[in-house]
């Protein structure tokens, strides 16, 4: 019989349970080790995640920097509004979520509740606008439209209003005073997408998602000098969201102001002139079909001929970008962007493409010389030029016989050009050249004149325009043979015969090819301001700029001013002797040339101005405008399509837009008193340590201010040219004040 112990336990039991106490000894001592590991060795850490757990942000936006023209009126600036805010987190303090509190509010501004409680719901996925969907912990716009009778009884009232503000803050606006302008130029604003917050993380120039940043024109390009720096105060949250204290504030920084080139008086007459214009062209008839012109687009340039700078640029049709603010309304936005709104957001001076037209000649003209043709040598100027059993004629048939290349320019007769281009052809090889034996000289040049490529102009989105020379045209071939050779047609319509055409031989300069390019048609394609940067060239002796707006970035309290110089691109390959030639040429197409009918008593003695005819033809539209013009100090350029002929449609309001720049009357008398820019401007504005813009002194006359200078000046009547009396309304600009700039600007969403 087995002896068993006064415990009960058998030996077997007593094993297990020494096991068991290894196991909970050893389990304890992981747990204590797991608990020492992180309570004290890592202790510091967790303790800081954990805090940021229960920290949340709140973003105060900077007050966004003002756009100035060159003399201190604001083009962009920000003003000053009541608008009614809701505090998220104390709404949720109270017993039913804050729904009477903002029923009450409704009430007071005129909304409805339900429309109110929209405003401050947060959006997800299943949340319809509207709906904030900005941080819960940032005071939500109700409305930025308050009255000051609104405003008043919110504040007075505050007992009843829990977590209501009306504050006054500051809102985008955009257009000289009294008026929307240079749209396409200034851009427009809308929220940070969260892809644009990934890229910029990492730069010196972080995103928030408040931030509102610019999507074209000014806005977008110096988008970072622009917006500034928000500010951000952190709170401390329980697990429920209510605010338990302040962690830490960083204020908000104001950005810097840009101050631009653009003298907003000009950009008036220039928007002015280019709108008359056009109805005028489309008051007129198009004598090929029978019916008016219809011109539906258009574009002007006035550049500082000595620095590239610009002083007006107009596009259109144009549009009044304080649509955006506050966010677009799908109706408006489709009239911007639909099928029928002829795309006023295209800025047609950078971005519209066209065929010169007879304004290309400047670049055959250099072109020749180069290739060894006497500037001065006799040229026949035939009534039609013809290669084969193809004809091709001048200009309504005009013959001047022989004549030197600068008349030539004077009466644009294309045979001279097309006589020029075909010989170069020829001994470049004709169709079929040798490897390496073509000069291409027509073709070279018009690279040498900044063509094909950008021009640098501080704008986004500049589009290239086009020089079809014989590399263009083998990747031209290769990316549309097959196309061409499907459709194309030996017997076939017009079209059909030109795809077969292509499809054989597309890839080939063509006799045609070259002697429609020396006229400025064909495949060429060039901007209103690449022809702005080649006149200018010629106007100050050779040298090409790259266009700039953006004259001096300057901080908020105007303590730093960062001056943006000049910068210039290259020089024309033209000789002093060539470029004097051509310089009287252009002279004589506005005294004796193209356009003297259109200049007629022009003071030319005393304000010399030059200029280039073109009229492009566009298969299956009407005629393109186009006027080249420059004077000592500008250079103005001007087209419109489907409007006819380059000093017909042009004419009248190029000359206007010298007018007003000179001070130019009607008899053809020189005013200087109403001269709004006989010299281009100089001088800065000054910002002063409140927020508040001094205006820069009127270029040519130091000892006047602006206002000195203009305040005997009226507005004329909206269909009366503004040119020789130009309005007044936007040269105050002393007296224009925006927000003060450590105010708030709330971002609308």
């Amino acid at each position: 019989m087995t002896n068993i112990p006064e415990t009960g336990r058998t030996p077997r039991v007593q094993i297990r349970l020494v096991v068991i106490q290894v196991l909970v000894l050893s389990l304890l001592g992981t747990l204590g080790g797991r608990l020492w590991y992180l309570q004290i060795r890592e202790g510091a850490e967790y303790q800081r995640e954990a805090s940021g757990n229960h920290v949340q942000q709140v973003v105060d936006p900077a007050v966004r920097g003002d756009i100035l023209d060159a003399r201190g009126v604001p083009l962009a600036d920000n003003e000053t509004r009541l608008v009614v805010s809701a505090s998220r987190t104390d709404l949720l303090k109270q017993r039913d979520d804050g729904k009477g509190v903002l029923a009450k509010l409704a009430g007071v501004l005129g909304l409805r509740p339900d429309e109110v409680q929209q405003k401050v719901r947060l959006c997800d996925a299943e949340t319809p606008q509207p709906c904030w969907n900005g941080s819960p912990y940032q005071p939500i716009p109700i409305t930025d439209e308050a009255t000051p009778k609104q405003a008043l009884q919110i504040r007075e009232r505050a007992e009843d209003f829990p977590g209501i503000t009306a504050e006054p803050e500051a809102v985008r606006r955009y257009g000289a005073p009294g008026k929307a302008g240079t749209s396409q130029v200034l851009g427009y604003l809308s929220p940070v997408t969260d892809e644009e917050i990934q890229k910029a993380k990492d730069t010196d120039s972080p995103y928030l998602r408040s931030d509102m940043v610019g999507r074209s024109g000014l806005e977008r390009q110096y988008d970072k000098e622009l917006r500034g720096k928000a500010g951000i105060t952190r709170y401390e949250v329980d697990n429920l969201g209510r605010v338990i204290g302040k962690a830490q504030a960083d204020p908000a920084e104001s950005g810097s102001n840009l101050v631009t080139s653009i003298d907003s008086r000009i950009q008036r007459v220039t928007e002015f002139e280019l709108d008359k214009a056009m109805k005028v062209a489309r008051q007129q008839n198009d004598k090929i079909t029978g019916t008016n012109y219809k011109a539906d687009s258009g574009a002007a340039v006035v550049m500082e001929a000595k620095t590239g700078r610009i002083v007006a640029m107009a596009s259109a049709p144009d549009y009044d970008p304080n649509v955006w603010v506050g966010g677009i309304s799908a109706k408006d936005y489709q009239a911007l962007t639909g099928k029928n709104s002829d795309y006023p957001l295209l800025n047609r001076a950078i971005q519209g493409q066209a065929a010169p037209g007879s304004t290309f000649k400047v670049v055959s003209t250099a072109a020749a010389v180069e290739a060894g043709y006497d500037f001065d040598g006799r040229y026949p100027c035939t009534s039609s030029y013809s290669v084969g059993s193809q004809v091709f004629k001048n200009f309504e048939g005009e013959s001047f016989g022989p004549i030197p290349l600068g008349r030539a320019l004077e009466v644009s007769c294309d045979t001279v050009f097309y006589y020029l281009s075909d010989q170069q052809w020829k001994k470049d090889g004709g169709i079929n050249p040798k490897k390496g034996q073509p000069k291409d000289f027509f073709y070279k040049t018009a690279h040498q004149f900044g063509l094909g490529k950008e021009t640098g102009v501080d704008l986004p989105n500049e589009v290239t325009g086009r020089v079809p020379d014989r590399q263009w045209k083998q990747d031209y071939w290769k990316a549309n043979k097959d196309a061409w050779c499907k459709y194309g047609k030996k017997d076939g319509s017009y079209v059909e015969k030109i795809a077969y055409e292509n499809c054989l031989e597309g890839n080939k300069m063509r006799e045609g090819d070259s002697i429609n390019y020396s006229i400025g048609q064909g495949d060429t394609l060039v901007t209103p301001i690449q022809e702005a940067v080649i006149y200018g060239a010629v106007a100050n002796g050779g040298t090409m700029f790259h266009p700039s707006i953006g004259k001096a970035v300057i901080s908020a309290d105007g303590k730093s001013v960062r001056e943006l110089k000049p910068r210039p691109s290259g020089r024309l390959p033209v000789s002093k002797a060539t470029l004097k030639g051509m310089d009287d040429a252009f002279a004589g197409v506005i005294t004796r040339g193209t356009a003297a009918w259109k200049f007629g008593g022009w003071p030319q003695d005393k304000i010399p101005l030059h200029g280039k005819t073109g009229t492009a033809e566009v298969y299956g539209k009407q005629t393109t405008s186009w006027l080249a013009t420059y004077s000592e100090d500008y250079t103005v350029i001007m087209t419109i399509a489907q409007a006819g002929t380059g000093s017909g449609a042009s004419g009248e309001a190029v000359r206007n837009i010298y007018s007003a720049l000179y001070g130019v009357q009607g008899d053809g008398s020189v005013d200087n008193r109403k001269a709004m820019l006989p010299q281009p401007q100089q001088t800065l504005p000054k910002v002063r340590p409140d927020g508040t813009v001094a205006s820069a002194k009127v270029a040519g006359d130091p000892a006047k201010d602006v206002e000195a200078a203009q305040k005997n000046n009226t507005s004329n009547g909206e269909d009366q040219p503004p040119a020789t009396s130009p309005p007044s309304p936007d040269t105050n600009s002393n007296t224009r004040r925006r927000p003060h700039r450590r105010g708030k600007r709330r971002t609308r969403t």
